[in-house]
């Protein structure tokens, strides 16, 4: 009885494997699924569908990895179980053989063998049952991927690519938007830049001004023993060196102009004084261009002065007009030396005009030209709004008093100097200014 069971058994073993080496590979991988016994037989194939999420995609890259590493583990451990099952139908013949020699010839393998199967595993159902709920396992997690696709399909499959259209557009949208800010923010720029470079250009040369200007008063008033003892420097002849009065002179029907000059300038001594008024550049010049006489324009009026002062020596020249009939007279050195009339008869002087020393002007404080600048020094420069005494002009020439100008008056605080070259400096009245000093 026990021969018989024993035999069955091994060719069962025998049987299982053959059919498990004998069995060929066809390529094909299938899924198992459990259905039910009241289910349909055909067994339908579920086909997965199409993923179109990101999350969804990962995830089912993800079990797909895991089922072939599952499926290569599985036929590993298949092969390493056929083997086992060769080496136990081994065993299981030669335990054969030697219980048939015992029954038939007896002797020493009557005996009880020592147990040389300890090393056999245990039964393959174990590893089977084991296979089956690592199937089951990643069936589930299939059928929850089905499951998640389906509702996925019913909310709405096409939303994410109207979305992903929408957001495309959009974004199409603001990158237009965001080119054509940059493009206006960069014309910005470039304006801005240019208009910061001319307004730094513009304020820097203003500041040279004024620093030229603070260092030439530095220069100028500082060792004056009065206000009135200095002198207006113009070594060149160039139409950027003058001298600017502050103030400006109002409506005169006549006038007196005194000054102290010294020129050795030739051809012609220049402009040494000049008066314009909107609308009239030539309100009042003192001029001598060339080889003509120093001539005195009056609203563009011209009379000639019999005046001599290129000498290179101090002189002291007054010339004095009053609108009736247009007299003047001409002073130099105290003494009368010409008269005349008709020179812009009836006419006031404008107020509120620029007196510039040392350049003629075409437009109102500038439009200088400097083949009539003065070249040069000039001090006491004063004017009063009447027509002075000979004796008052005298006491001038002579030192022996000093007469401040009632509209305009000589003093460091009231002479601007532009340039640079032109300066003021101290001056000893009666010293320096005398014709032989």
């Amino acid at each position: 009885m026990f021969l018989t069971f024993f035999g069955l058994f091994c060719f069962c073993v025998m049987g299982c494997s053959q059919l498990a080496n004998g069995q060929t590979d066809d390529g094909k991988r299938y899924i198992c699924r459990a259905v039910p016994l009241s289910g349909d037989t055909s067994c339908p194939v579920t086909l997965l569908p199409e993923l179109n999420t990101g999350s969804q995609e990962e995830e089912l890259r993800n079990t797909v990895m895991q089922l072939r590493e599952t499926i290569l583990q599985q036929k590993e451990n298949i092969s390493k179980q056929q083997g086992t099952i060769s080496e136990l139908t081994t065993k299981l013949s030669l335990c054969a053989a030697a219980t048939g020699d015992k029954k038939n010839k007896g002797g020493p393998w009557a005996k009880e063998k020592p147990n040389t199967m300890g090393d056999v595993p245990r039964d393959p159902n174990d590893t089977i049952e084991g296979l089956g709920k690592t199937m089951q396992g990643l069936k589930d997690r299939l059928e929850n991927l089905e499951q998640q696709q389906m509702r996925a399909n019913i909310s709405g499959a096409s939303f994410p690519s109207e979305l992903r259209e929408l957001l495309q557009r959009r974004l199409g949208e603001l990158e237009k938007q965001l080119l054509r800010k940059v493009s206006n923010l960069e014309e910005e720029k470039s304006i801005l830049s240019n208009a910061t470079a001319a307004y730094r250009l513009k304020t820097e040369s203003t500041l040279n001004a004024l620093v030229d200007r603070i260092s030439e008063l530095e220069k100028g008033g500082g060792d004056f023993k009065s206000p009135e003892q200095f002198k207006l420097s113009l070594p060149q002849r160039t139409n950027y060196l003058y001298g600017r009065i502050i103030k400006s002179l109002p409506e005169m029907y006549a006038f007196t102009l005194c000054m102290w000059i010294k020129s050795s300038a030739s051809p012609g001594i220049g402009t040494p004084f000049s008066y314009g008024v909107p609308g009239q550049a030539n309100e009042i010049v003192l001029i001598e261009w060339g080889n003509n006489p120093i001539e005195l324009l009056i609203n563009d009026k011209v009379a000639q002065l019999p005046l001599e002062v290129r000498d290179g020596k101090w002189h002291h020249i007054c010339i004095s007009w009053t609108t009736r009939d247009g007299q003047w007279e001409a002073y130099q050195d105290g003494v009368k030396l010409g008269t005349g009339d008709n020179l812009a008869a009836w006419h006031p002087i404008k107020p509120g005009g620029v007196i510039i020393l040392g350049q003629e002007q075409d437009v109102v404080g500038g439009r200088f030209d400097a083949g009539q600048a003065f070249v040069g020094e000039l001090s006491q420069v004063n004017i009063w709004d009447r027509v002075l005494k000979p004796v008052e002009v005298l006491s001038m020439a002579n030192c022996s008093a000093y007469i401040p100008g009632n509209v305009i008056s000589w003093q460091a605080s009231n002479v601007e100097v532009f340039g640079r070259g032109a300066f003021k400096k101290p001056l000893e009245m009666c010293q320096d200014l005398l014709p032989n000093a």
